[in-house]
């Protein structure tokens, strides 16, 4: 019996001391109205994008975009890389990595697995993206590749232009093409959703 008195009062002390692990409660926060100010800087968060590739973001954790010496629908000429001296079209840009994809250039061979039983499987041929610095901006007339520049025209709009020829990228023609082209694809592709 005495004992057991001996295990109670152990435990109850126990249960009393804040320094042992088992008896420990947790004692209400305190504020603290002195305000803080850290002086390091905020650190870039990175949002996974795959295993081996990580996206800049800004703190807010949208992706930091770069500026980009070209834009879709250009003209370019490959000024380095297995491709080096071919011309084509870009089709698509990537702000976030700075990087391009022109038409019929960079070309990789990508395995596809049958999606259906007895479907055999296919060998096709995609077009990978390029790094923008790799590629310059061509005049088809003149046949040469040039950096680009910016001027503001006489009505006030900003516009880039061939350094080398003087020649205006950014005309109105040009982008009207470029509308049209886009409705014709949406039309397009409107046009097989309903069809499928």
């Amino acid at each position: 019996m005495a004992t057991m008195a001996a295990l109670q009062s152990s435990m109850s002390s126990l249960f009393l001391t804040s320094n042992t692990f088992l008896g420990q409660r947790l004692s209400p926060p305190t504020l603290c109205l002195v305000p803080i100010k850290s002086t390091e800087k905020p650190c870039l968060i990175f949002a996974k994008l795959k295993r081996w590739e990580r996206k800049e973001c800004k703190p807010n954790s949208l992706p930091i975009l770069h500026k980009m010496h070209v834009k879709v629908g250009d003209t370019v000429k490959v000024i380095s890389g297995r491709d080096k001296g071919k011309i084509g079209e870009i089709s698509k840009i990537f702000k976030h990595n700075s990087t391009v994809v022109v038409s019929e250039i960079n070309l990789k061979t990508k395995h596809v697995k049958s999606r259906e039983e007895g479907e055999p499987g296919q060998i096709i041929k995609i077009e990978a993206p390029i790094h923008s610095s790799n590629v310059m901006l061509y005049s088809k007339e003149k046949e040469v590749a040039s950096r680009i520049g910016h001027k503001t025209l006489e009505n006030g709009k900003r516009v880039r232009y061939l350094i080398k020829t003087g020649e205006i990228i950014d005309t109105e023609e040009r982008l009207k093409e470029l509308l049209e082209g886009k409705k014709k694809t949406e039309v397009a592709a409107a046009a097989a959703g309903g069809a499928s």
